[in-house]
């Protein structure tokens, strides 16, 4: 059995009764007057971060800070300091030691699982950060961004991860002129239970990386912001009401890359993620930033198959099949099961099926359909899901390509168990949903149904009207989301 993906975009905060009351006693004492404090002390901050900025021209923007500009620096960090000591967080755990900038002009921070994760950056001084171009607007925290002169990236601009690439590797190379860099390489927000996909961006330069590992080791876990957890409020909130709030640093040895991952930025950025989740003692998983977007997606609209199609295209792109391939095998095989109508395959059958040798890569696809495992699949769920991620197909295309699969005898209908292999497979329907809805389309009372009557049915009918519009969104989403995906992998490539 295929062991199911782990999700590390999912936090859930479970309170027990003390929790509750503490938080509450909290939410009307000392809450407030850490609240009030910290806005006294970042807006002191603030006021000092626009002051060593006022009147920056653009020319120098693309330097250092230096001369009177950087002077404020220390009281800066002060401050904010401040603000976390405030804030619960009143003294951090280091262990190792930070390298100097000409040793390391790198610093990874994994996991990354939070917006306390600015408290590690307060602590090296407020060094350049690799951010999001969106937070250069955020009132107060804008200015103090700005203030570390970082690299922004914008997820909009198709341009802005070369551009990145690019002044990430000049301020890397400049001879410890520019102070260090420190990437999140994660690049989103996870619950910190494994390390996911890093991006390649701070591989590229080619320059030694120290890695740093961060813990928050706290009994209740009000830290951690994902996609699908606690908003960015209530983290904020439940963390102000605990007393104290533990925070580890741990800095590793600096990884220099040897030759091999000097050609290679992806195995150079794998292998420092290697080491610091031996350090954090957790599991690496192949989830990237697009599966984040994809299934926040999902649970916002519900579709149940997003992360099954979602780990079919990731394996077919190890397999080596890029979209127009996907389409030549769905073709192909669409073309044999008409011809050779068999159902149930073995693991050997499938791998002649898709004319390529047996592999680890196939060998988990197959798994994924060995619904009982038996060591057989029916093919024809594989052609539905095949049709998903070949292409952005309609919801009649997808419907019609699957009725086909599963028609009774090639007579161009479907009796009771096929129509029910379609709902199951595609919406993941109850056995007594999918009857249901078959007795209500087969008015005669025939014990079959064709494609025509089914389709016309449900845009006739409010509640199915409904199940298209979700499955039609969803497709395209898919694709969408898998395409991007598969650009980004073919740019690492590059």
């Amino acid at each position: 059995m295929v062991e199911p993906m782990k999700n590390p975009f999912v936090h859930r905060l479970n309170l027990g009764p003390v929790d509750v009351i503490k938080i509450g006693v909290m939410s009307f004492t000392i809450a407030p007057i850490r609240i009030l404090i910290a806005g006294i002390l970042l807006m002191l901050a603030w006021s000092l971060a626009s002051l060593s900025l006022l009147f920056q021209t653009e020319i120098e923007r693309q330097k250092p800070l230096i001369g009177w500009r950087n002077v404020l620096r220390p009281l800066i960090v002060f401050l904010c300091r401040a603000v976390f000591f405030t804030g619960g967080f009143h003294w951090i755990s280091v262990k190792g030691s930070r390298a100097r900038t000409e040793l390391a002009p790198i610093v990874a921070l994994a996991p990354h699982s939070s917006y306390f994760d600015a408290l590690p950056v307060v602590y090296l001084n407020l060094t350049t950060v690799v951010a999001k171009s969106e937070v250069e607007m955020v009132p107060f925290f804008g200015k103090l961004i700005q203030f570390t002169q970082p690299v922004f990236v914008s997820r909009e601009d198709p341009n802005s991860r070369l551009n990145t690439i690019k002044e990430i590797n000049k301020r890397a190379h400049s001879k410890g002129a520019w102070p260090q860099i420190v990437i999140f390489p994660e690049g989103t927000c996870t619950n910190r239970s494994c390390l996911i996909g890093f991006k390649p961006g701070a591989f590229y330069p080619g320059v030694p990386v120290q890695p740093v590992c961060v813990r928050y080791p706290n009994k209740l876990d009000t830290i951690t912001w994902t996609w699908d957890g606690p908003d960015a409020f209530k983290v904020l909130w439940y963390t102000l009401c605990q007393f104290h709030n533990n925070v580890e640093i741990e800095f590793l040895p600096v990884h220099i890359p040897n030759e091999q991952e000097l050609r290679d930025p992806k195995l150079f950025s794998e292998n420092v993620r290697l080491r610091m989740a031996k350090c954090l003692n957790c599991t690496i998983t192949d989830h990237t930033y697009d599966d984040c977007r994809l299934i926040l997606w999902a649970a916002k609209v519900k579709i149940p198959i997003v992360k099954r199609i979602v780990e079919i295209f990731k394996l077919h792109k190890k397999l080596g099949f890029n979209t127009e391939a996907m389409n030549e095998v769905l073709l192909r095989i669409r073309q044999q099961v008409s011809s050779e109508p068999q159902e149930k395959i073995t693991y050997r059958e499938f791998s002649e099926y898709l004319n390529i040798s047996q592999n680890d890569s196939l060998q988990r696809l197959f798994k994924i359909y060995d619904f009982e495992q038996t060591g057989h699949i029916d093919i024809r769920d594989y052609v539905v899901d095949l049709c998903l991620v070949s292409g952005p197909a309609t919801i009649e295309e997808v419907l019609k390509m699957a009725f086909q699969a599963f028609e009774y005898g090639h007579e161009g209908f479907i009796r009771s168990q096929g129509f029910k292999s379609v709902m199951v497979h595609i919406f993941e329907m109850s056995d007594s949903e999918c009857q249901q809805i078959f007795q209500d389309i087969d008015s005669d009372d025939d014990q079959k149904i064709t494609f025509d009557e089914f389709y016309g049915f449900s845009k006739t009918q409010p509640k199915y009207k409904k199940l298209y519009h979700i499955f039609q969104e969803s497709t395209s989403n898919i694709f969408d989301l898998c395409v991007l995906n598969e650009i980004s992998i073919e740019n690492k490539e590059e």
